[in-house]
């Protein structure tokens, strides 16, 4: 049924999208994208999709305006193109940050990205370790949500003593991702008591749990400006750890992120291929593993009808 299956890929993350395709068996689709001369984006589907099941892959990465609307686009030019079903495959949806009305006069965007999806011609959404569950409810179409943890998990199991780690959290709001991650390692667990003063300014306290003279894995779903992350360490630092180690699953890697993190003591950090990664933003502590064989599988049995949650039976 291969022959009824088409992936397309966005800009965000073609390579991605090529090893998705590599790993299923079938090429990458084909489709052009250009601006006019005022800057609008053309968006032209360059093979038919008539009664094809249709996925596109786009993570919401910088530019995500530019990113956002080419998604879009393209999916109203699949619709407009009679595709059958049309699953939008959202490695990294960003938008997952804003999922609450923390501030006066502000927009829940997490749930209009999702409202904007369905009216382009989403038909379903696939994704991966959004920031936040309560996302998966914005949709009103649906949603498949895969994570990350199984893979990042046996990379660890695989090179480290666990009997001698323990799975920190980097706040309360990570203590559920992180709790999930903790007892597939079968290893204990600390959260740190944080503050965010900002977007980039976060305080911490104290470190909940028994970290002195072991070996710490953080845990996150996303490393952004990488304040956070960095301010853990510190704190581990003081409460005594071993060596550091940091798993998450979207390196978005803003700002100085790259050589913050490079400078600090962490032994090693283990990311995935969600967003991609320029030359100029890798460095030698960071290792990358590749997610286009979960998604690959998803994808198939997506096609098929088959359940998408036995993956992580």
């Amino acid at each position: 049924m291969t022959n009824e299956l088409k992936v397309f890929s966005g800009g965000s993350n073609p390579a991605l999208a090529q090893e998705i395709c590599d790993d299923i068996g079938i090429p990458l689709s084909r489709l052009a994208t250009s601006r006019f001369s005022n800057d609008n984006l053309f968006v032209q589907i360059k093979e038919s999709v008539r009664e094809m099941d249709v996925f596109v892959i786009q993570s919401l990465t910088r530019p995500v305006s530019d990113h956002i609307m080419e998604l879009m686009i393209t999916l109203d030019a699949l619709r407009s193109a009679s595709a059958r079903r049309i699953t939008a495959v959202i490695p990294y949806y960003s938008y997952a940050r804003s999922d609450k009305k923390d501030a006066p006069r502000i927009s829940i965007a997490g749930r209009l990205i999702a409202d904007l999806l369905k009216t382009a011609g989403a038909d379903r959404v696939l994704t991966m370790d959004l920031h936040a569950d309560s996302v998966h409810g914005f949709f009103s179409m649906p949603v498949d949500h895969l994570t990350a943890v199984p893979t990042i998990c046996d990379h660890f199991a695989n090179t480290l003593n666990l009997s001698r780690a323990v799975v920190v959290a980097t706040d309360a709001g990570g203590a559920k991702r992180a709790g999930r991650f903790a007892k597939r390692l079968n290893t204990s667990m600390a959260i740190i008591d944080k503050r965010r003063i900002s977007d980039s300014d976060v305080k911490q306290g104290l470190v909940v749990g028994n970290v002195k003279g072991l070996d710490a894995i953080i845990f996150d779903d996303e490393i952004s400006t990488g304040g956070t992350l960095v301010t853990t360490v510190h704190t581990l630092e003081k409460a005594g750890v071993n060596k550091i180690y940091v798993g998450a699953t979207h390196p978005v890697l803003c700002g100085d992120a790259v050589q913050n993190l490079d400078a600090s003591s962490v032994t090693e950090i283990i990311v995935s291929n969600t967003v991609h990664i320029p030359e100029e933003k890798q460095f030698s502590k960071l290792k990358v593993l590749s997610m286009a064989p979960l998604f690959s599988q998803a994808i198939q049995r997506i096609h098929t009808g088959e359940s998408v949650g036995a993956l992580f039976k």
